[in-house]
């Protein structure tokens, strides 16, 4: 996330170009032909969606010695599942059974002591918008496999370290970006239902969609068609197990089922979602670079002739990016098994004035 918001702290003060209506199919799969060729990645695909209909391109395969990647094929999308997270917050805002000003605190076990400061407590409002106080990363994060960083990190470790944390700032003071934020916030969503987040997750936004091929726990028909991933030199990764953070991390798709959440964000589709959507894609909040704001969890890239909302992701085998401009009315998803970053694919085809950088990965 660093990264991509210091490029395009940069890319805003290059000169305003015209606006493609549409993306070119043969610059598109170029693009995406150059990304293997370069080795950014050993698989790739991108799905694009407007009013008349959407497309898939594809390039590359799930391994070395895989499957052709299309449409169908299943990659870890990492931190995309902050939206799917600020989604179920939204939901439950309007079904009435939770508030943006709530207290964290109010939905976790009694016995667990979120930190405060001057007198205020940390709000859903304060996780969904990375100004809580809370780091990056718990401080008691020892994960037993540093490949597998999430996958022992229990609700017992979380509420110790909530309970023994002194926030550095005051909360609301400033941006952090804060996968510990998220995955509380997924957890305390979960508490308040009385459910696990991937049950939540199924019955309020997967089900309703259509969304098949996403979850968070491995099928076997799932994983048949899991693309493997890989690190930044292209050797196999392996991939990430859920915890008590799952709402930061833990979900996987297809750039089909990608397609469908994107299309129902833009108002493509009927989804009882429609208001929860509206809500969390709206403008909340600033961050730390410039032109760049934040809604529930969605970026939002403010430039001079479009409004871009969007969200990466990155594990040490996959990166991913989901994105739409509602004034085009396109959406675009980008789909890796490479953890290098492929967001300036996303935001190109989203604004041509956003320049690709192509920069070959350094090998390892």
């Amino acid at each position: 996330m660093r990264t991509s918001v210091l490029l395009l702290a940069s890319l805003l003060f290059t000169s305003v170009l015209s606006l493609a209506a549409t993306a070119d199919p043969k610059e598109v799969q170029q693009i995406l032909k150059d990304a293997v060729d370069n080795q950014r990645t050993v698989g790739i695909v991108v799905g694009i969606i407007d009013a008349n209909g959407q497309t898939i391109f594809s390039c590359g395969k799930t391994a070395a010695d895989g499957r052709s990647i299309d449409g169908d094929t299943v990659f870890e999308i990492a931190s995309v599942t902050k939206t799917f997270t600020a989604t179920l917050l939204a939901d439950m805002v309007k079904q009435g059974l939770v508030k943006l000003d709530d207290p964290v605190a109010k939905f976790l076990p009694e016995n667990v002591k979120v930190p405060a400061r001057g007198g205020k407590e940390i709000t859903l409002l304060d996780l969904a918008t990375h100004r809580s106080g809370l780091p990056r990363l718990p401080t008691n994060w020892a994960p037993a496999n540093p490949l597998n960083p999430y996958a022992d990190y229990t609700a017992e470790r979380l509420f110790a370290f909530l309970s023994s944390y002194a926030l550095p700032r005051d909360i609301g003071a400033s941006f952090e970006y804060s996968n510990l934020g998220a995955g509380l916030l997924g957890e305390a969503l979960a508490c308040k239902a009385g459910k696990s987040y991937e049950v939540l997750l199924t019955e309020r936004i997967l089900r309703p969609l259509g969304m098949d091929s996403t979850g968070i726990a491995f099928r076997p028909e799932i994983s048949a068609r899991l693309a493997t991933g890989h690190f930044s030199g292209l050797a196999p990764a392996m991939n990430w197990d859920a915890s008590v953070l799952a709402g930061c991390h833990a979900i996987h798709s297809t750039a089909n089922d990608m397609l469908k959440y994107i299309a129902a964000y833009m108002g493509l589709k009927n989804s009882p979602l429609a208001g929860a959507m509206a809500m969390a894609r709206q403008d909340v909040r600033d961050t730390d670079a410039p032109n760049l704001r934040i809604g529930l969890a969605w970026h939002i890239l403010k430039l001079p002739d479009a409004s871009i909302v969007w969200h990466n992701g990155g594990s040490f085998g996959y990166h991913s990016f989901a994105g739409f401009d509602l004034k085009k009315e396109m959406g675009v998803v980008v789909l890796s098994n490479c953890m290098n970053d492929i967001d300036d694919i996303g935001l190109h085809l989203l604004n041509d004035r956003i320049p690709l950088t192509m920069i070959e990965p350094k090998k390892q």
